[in-house]
């Protein structure tokens, strides 16, 4: 059942992480992977709310729940491999600086987002 629920969500997560890619690129052009940057912030503040939803037992959820929330839909959604590709092909482009805004830019506030996410969701609790 777990193993299924992963699949499902996986497949849902890939599907919103390839229409938001193409949604941005398609909109703000392709010079630099601002569709995946977005997805990946987008990705990890929802993780971060999820997380603290969770931590603040405000939402509960069973181990098939949160593996296809979780590892599912934003394992699916999120993609660090993809990040890694834009970054290398940015490099290989002779783009340092973008390669290098690239790479801070997404962990800075990919982290933040998270922080921010977690903190609201978790102060939801609160009152």
């Amino acid at each position: 059942m777990i193993l299924l629920a992963i699949a499902v969500g996986g497949g849902i997560g890939a599907l919103l992480r390839h229409l938001g890619n193409h949604v941005v690129q398609t909109r703000f052009g392709a010079d630099f992977p601002l569709g995946i940057f977005v997805v990946n912030v987008v990705g990890c503040l929802a993780i971060g709310m999820v997380a603290g939803l969770i931590a603040s037992g405000r939402v509960h959820l069973g181990e098939a729940g949160r593996a296809f929330i979780v590892v599912g839909i934003l394992g699916g959604f999120t993609t660090f491999s993809s990040f890694g590709l834009d970054t290398f092909t940015l490099m290989r482009g002779g783009q340092i600086g973008a390669a290098a805004f690239n790479a801070i830019g997404q962990l800075a506030f990919g982290l933040a987002a998270v922080w921010v996410g977690y903190a609201v969701a978790f102060g939801l609790s609160r009152g």
